[in-house]
C-alpha cells in the first residue's frame, strides 16, 4: 500500500477525519498530536474509522481521471480516506459532486502547513473538474480566541487572499465568511445538525466524556 505519511488533511474526502483519541501512548486530535516513538498510522486509521489509500485505489484514480495522481498521494502524505471508492463509483457513473474544505482564520497569513490541504484540494478540483466551497470560520475564532469580531472577520479576508493565490478555478470556487454568510447558511446548518449524532461529534473532535 501507499507509504504512511505525517500530514493530516482538511480535504474531507481524502483524510482520516472522523475520530481520534488516546491509545497505546499516542494522542491525535485536531488540536494535539503526541506519540511515543512516532505515530502508529495503522492504529490511527483504525481509531478514526477510515481506510488506507492503497496502490490499487491510486491506480483507479488515475484511470478514472486520466491524470497522474498528486505526488503527495504517492508519497503517503495523504494516507487514508473515507468513502473515496463510493465517490469514484459515482464519478464513473456521471454523478456530480463538489469539494468542501475550510480554514479557521487565527492569523493574518497562511504558512505552508495551512496551505497543504488547499494545494491538494486544487489538484482534486483540476483532476475531477468540480466546484469547490471554502468556508472561513471567523465566527469560531471570535468565540474561542482572544479576537474582536471585526478582527476575526478581517483575518478571514486576509486568509482568503492566500487561498485564492493557490490558483483555484474562479468560476467554480465559492469562498465565504461565516460572519458574513451565516444567515444564508443556517438552513444547511440545521439539516446537518439533525443528521449528526453526539458520538460522531466526539469522534470528529476527539472529545472524551
Amino acid at each position: 500500500g501507499a507509504a504512511r505519511g505525517a500530514a493530516r488533511s482538511a480535504a474531507e474526502t481524502m483524510a482520516a477525519e472522523d475520530g481520534g483519541g488516546a491509545d497505546g501512548g499516542q494522542t491525535v486530535t485536531p488540536w494535539e498530536v503526541e506519540a511515543e516513538g512516532g505515530v502508529d498510522y495503522d492504529k490511527l486509521i483504525e481509531q478514526f474509522g477510515s481506510q488506507a489509500i492503497s496502490d490499487e485505489l491510486i491506480e483507479r484514480m488515475e484511470r478514472v481521471t486520466g491524470k497522474r495522481v498528486h505526488h503527495w498521494l504517492r508519497k503517503g502524505i495523504f494516507f487514508s480516506h473515507r468513502d473515496l471508492k463510493e465517490v469514484l463509483d459515482l464519478y464513473e457513473a456521471g454523478k456530480k459532486f463538489y469539494l468542501y474544505t475550510g480554514r479557521g482564520p487565527s492569523s493574518g497569513s497562511l504558512h505552508f502547513g495551512h496551505l497543504v490541504p488547499f494545494v491538494f484540494t486544487k489538484w482534486l478540483q483540476d483532476a475531477f473538474d468540480v466546484p469547490l466551497v471554502i468556508q472561513l470560520t471567523d465566527d469560531e475564532k471570535y468565540l474561542w480566541k482572544d479576537l474582536e469580531l471585526d478582527e476575526a472577520n478581517h483575518l478571514a479576508y486576509e486568509n482568503a487572499k492566500d487561498i485564492i493565490a493557490v490558483g483555484f478555478d474562479p468560476k467554480k470556487t465559492f469562498i465565504f465568511s461565516d460572519i458574513d454568510y451565516m444567515g444564508h447558511l443556517y438552513p444547511n446548518v440545521v439539516k446537518i445538525q439533525k443528521k449528526v449524532t453526539m458520538n460522531q461529534v466526539r469522534g470528529i473532535f476527539g472529545m472524551h466524556e
